[in-house]
């Protein structure tokens, strides 16, 4: 297992998902409705993500891959990782992340959607 490190901007992403989520489940039980909506269900991958990555980064549902276009936040030479929330859809999840800066630490650099 590793310890899950954030960087500011993505626990503002991650809290801001977590919102969004929350306040639709409440719309939702004062509706009576039972489908979950759509901001539901990305919270919900991407917390599934993130557990996924804490136990394993290189799980194969994770299509974790070098991602060259962000700097690392503490190794001008580390690299940073991209892994999927969601796959095959518009716009889809990714969490941005490194090792480091300890040992059996993984730092989540950001939650954005695709570009």
């Amino acid at each position: 297992m590793f310890i899950a490190k954030w960087t500011p901007t993505a626990r503002k992403q991650y809290d801001a998902l977590c919102a969004e989520a929350r306040a639709r489940h409440e719309a939702r039980d004062v509706s009576h409705k039972t489908k979950s909506t759509k901001q539901e269900g990305l919270f919900k991958q991407v917390r599934k993500a993130l557990g996924l990555l804490q136990s394993n980064p290189r799980h194969p549902g994770l299509q974790t891959h070098e991602y060259r276009s962000l700097p690392h936040p503490f190794d001008p030479a580390g690299k940073v990782f991209e892994a999927y929330a969601q796959n095959k859809t518009p716009g889809a999840y990714r969490i941005f992340w490194c090792y480091g800066p300890d040992k059996r630490e993984i730092t989540i650099i950001a939650i954005t959607p695709h570009p």
